[in-house]
């Protein structure tokens, strides 16, 4: 079978690639493992100079992996660059700080000395989606090469072209011939990359299916996983919000890639005594968000990546508003070629309706209207997923208590949007999967965290 590369905005299929047999697939791993069996011991030092290369090409070629975004799957191309810059970030900030993280801790005890070492694994299977098709990738490999592990990829089929490229930018910026590489394979064939005996461990983001199939096969194999996977970000609109602030966060928050993001907000639980006025200017924001062409630098919503989950948004909004959900904006299909959806307001939402029981993948907002601050902590919390979440209030004290001790997810942002931090660990509870990525946490999920004892 062939990978298929379509331009969500036109329909139009842009380059096909053949799949790898599994023979050739066994072939990239095995040359992987062999790469690794020499970087694992190359100083940190030494690591740290092919990774700020790879954050040097980032920077200077992120207009054209923009525009490879924008064709493969819509992303506007001022996000797509913004995208590439942030995979630099994470780059410069994992070799500067690896050795730090991964510095060997004495401990005191009985023995002459006792020593936590924190060694490499191994070849890292990484399993990724299309919706952040660079960013997905580099927050696991920039600390997992840089932790000295090696890695390959096995992409969203429908961004090929993005795979290809990545792993060109790890061989350009200087890193060992095979330490990093894509694999041209659809998901059926993730299964056997598992079991394959030098893939050590596994990193997916994706849904919660493809995790628990994952988590399956790996558990099986007895082999470690991370999981990132899907999200219904509740955002707590308080009595006391600064609507006008509430409206700017939230529209940010629902609009981030087209409303394509686990961590966008989804969920908007408002306070009954200002829902009204925040639906006000919560609306005309959605409204003014301009809609088009990916490649144009004024867009700020583009296309949903495939006509399949476009499909599925307005299953779920029609479901929703058949349930009693009212919708104040969009909510129907455009005409025309590609895979447009509108941005569009829903109020009215309530559990047992599928905008609030579901993911919804899509630039669709679902108001829930709420009593109280009581109310909306449990309402934010009902839900079976726990990655991010908003509080949206004047009050930054009760904005912290609430966020730290009662919203269950794994980043609270109080006034504003939550978004990933190569500085921040990140990753959810429930069914938002488990695990770290970034930060201390992420850097320390795929090493042998290993005691040394000198009696």
């Amino acid at each position: 079978m062939a990978l298929e590369a379509i331009n969500p905005a036109t329909g139009e299929t842009i380059a096909t690639y053949d799949e790898m047999t599994p023979q050739q697939v066994d072939g990239v791993i095995d040359s992987v493992h062999a790469a690794w069996i020499d970087w694992r011991h190359v100083p940190f030092g030494e690591r740290a100079q092919p990774m700020r290369k790879a954050a040097a090409i980032l920077r200077d070629e992120a207009q054209d992996f923009a525009v490879l975004m924008a064709r493969e799957m819509g992303k506007p191309v001022k996000d797509g660059a913004g995208e590439a810059k942030k995979c630099a970030l994470a780059c410069d900030y994992f070799a500067e700080h690896a050795a730090r993280f991964l510095a060997d801790e004495s401990v005191e005890t009985d023995a002459r000395e006792s020593v936590v070492a924190f060694r490499p694994l191994g070849v890292v299977l990484a399993v990724m989606p299309w919706n952040f098709p660079f960013w997905q990738v580099f927050r696991f490999a920039a600390p997992g090469l840089m932790a000295g592990n090696a890695a390959v990829l096995k992409h969203a089929s429908n961004v090929p072209g993005c795979a290809l490229a990545i792993e060109d930018i790890f061989r350009r910026a200087g890193f060992p011939e095979n330490l990093f590489r894509t694999l041209m394979i659809g998901s059926r064939h993730v299964d056997a990359v598992i079991e394959h005996p030098r893939v050590a461990a596994v990193t997916l983001t994706g849904s919660g299916p493809a995790g628990r199939a994952v988590a399956a096969k790996a558990g099986a194999m007895l082999k470690k996983t991370v999981l990132e996977l899907g999200g219904s970000d509740p955002y707590l609109v308080l009595d006391d919000a600064d609507l006008d602030l509430a409206a700017q966060v939230c529209t940010k928050a629902r609009l981030v890639n087209a409303g394509q993001s686990c961590i966008a907000g989804k969920r908007f639980l408002v306070v009954d005594a200002v829902r009204h006025a925040f639906e006000e200017r919560f609306v005309a924001r959605m409204r003014a968000a301009k809609m088009g062409d990916p490649l144009d630098p004024d867009t700020e919503v583009g296309p949903q990546a495939r006509v399949d989950l476009r499909e599925t948004l307005q299953r779920q909004v029609d479901a929703s508003v058949a349930s009693g959900a009212r919708c104040l904006l969009g909510g129907q299909i455009p005409p025309g070629p590609g895979a447009w959806y509108p941005p569009t307001v829903l109020t009215g939402v309530r559990p047992g309706m599928a905008a609030f029981d579901e993911e919804v993948f899509g630039p669709v907002a679902a108001i829930v209207p709420v009593r109280d601050e009581d109310e909306a902590v449990a309402l934010a919390n009902a839900g079976e997923y726990g990655l991010g979440a908003g509080v949206i209030t004047r009050d930054l004290a009760r904005g912290k208590q609430l966020a730290a001790d009662f919203v269950e997810a794994g980043s609270v942002f109080v006034n504003d949007a939550v978004r990933s931090d190569p500085r921040l660990p990140f990753g959810g509870i429930k069914n938002s999967g488990y695990g770290r990525e970034l930060a201390v946490f992420g850097i320390r999920e795929f090493v042998n965290i290993k005691t040394i004892v000198l009696a």
